[in-house]
């Protein structure tokens, strides 16, 4: 993106951010006379803009990935503590946000700072505005993508766990479970040093070239099913939730970019054509 289209940007997430927090506010719980998921989406928005200064001044990307997982856990720890609430759909929410923010941002952290940086940062870092819109779109992807959890717990209803949220959960799991073990796998793999410069193909690779994404996906779908029962009024823009993390992972910012890279590296050799052919990019064949 051109300076003129960095600068729309600044100006175009943050206000998606708003009309999110109106929407989601919607019949929602209220702290001090303002509304909690309203609260929640700013202070989503704060700590990546905090967390960016000292970014900005290092010229680093080191802790970009672990200040997204720290917002995840902060924004959904204020929302429980400012709901006042302690019904059981609110508890598995937050603990699934947890468990699952605490395993990516250590997973995250450690591969960044075991390869020393983060490529896709290399030409973002200098400029003041791009490398700020990136801790901002961030602000917004964590918006996004928790908007079933802030807003379920900030909902002034409350229903009883059942069938759907335990559905949600079970979901939840399978997509968890299978963003776990491909992760595991690749970092395996690529610990052996015979397999230095080779892509992996094998466990979950050789279902799906993918299958971390999908994973992460599926537990989005699991999310957001425990949190359907309490949505009403606007606050059902809390569905936007898997299609959006659907969107990023396969249109913008993940398949794209590794498939582009996997071909620049790979490309045309007849181990990688042929694996290329025969799996699919994201749903695991059986």
């Amino acid at each position: 993106m051109n300076k003129s289209q960095i600068r729309k940007s600044l100006i175009i997430v943050p206000t998606i951010g708003i009309l999110v927090a109106l929407a989601g506010s919607h019949h929602g719980l209220t702290f001090n006379g303002l509304p909690i998921f309203a609260l929640c989406v700013a202070l989503a928005f704060l700590i990546n803009w905090i967390a960016f200064v000292p970014a900005f001044r290092m010229q680093t990307e080191k802790f970009y990935d672990f200040t997204g997982s720290l917002t995840y856990i902060s924004v959904t720890i204020v929302a429980l503590l400012l709901s006042g609430k302690s019904d059981l759909r609110s508890i598995i929410l937050t603990v699934l946000v947890m468990i699952w923010a605490v395993r990516l941002g250590t997973f995250l952290l450690r591969r960044v700072q075991k390869a020393g940086k983060d490529d896709r940062f290399d030409t973002i870092k200098p400029d003041f505005y791009r490398f700020l819109n990136a801790w901002t779109i961030q602000a917004l992807w964590v918006t996004l993508t928790a908007a079933p959890v802030f807003i379920a717990i900030s909902s002034a209803k409350v229903v009883e766990v059942g069938p759907l949220a335990i559905a949600g959960l079970i979901v939840w799991l399978i997509g968890f479970g299978v963003e776990v073990v491909a992760d595991q796998q690749k970092s395996q793999f690529r610990k052996n040093p015979t397999n230095k410069e080779k892509f992996i193909s094998t466990g979950l690779w050789s279902r799906s070239r993918h299958p971390n994404y999908f994973g992460e996906i599926v537990l989005w779908v699991g999310v957001t099913l425990i949190a359907i029962p309490v949505l009403q009024g606007w606050q059902w823009v809390a569905l936007i939730s898997p299609f959006f993390v659907f969107l990023l992972l396969t249109r913008v910012s993940g398949v794209p970019m590794l498939e582009a890279k996997a071909d620049k590296k790979w490309g045309g050799q007849d181990d990688y054509e042929s694996y290329k052919a025969n799996t699919p990019v994201l749903i695991p064949k059986l």
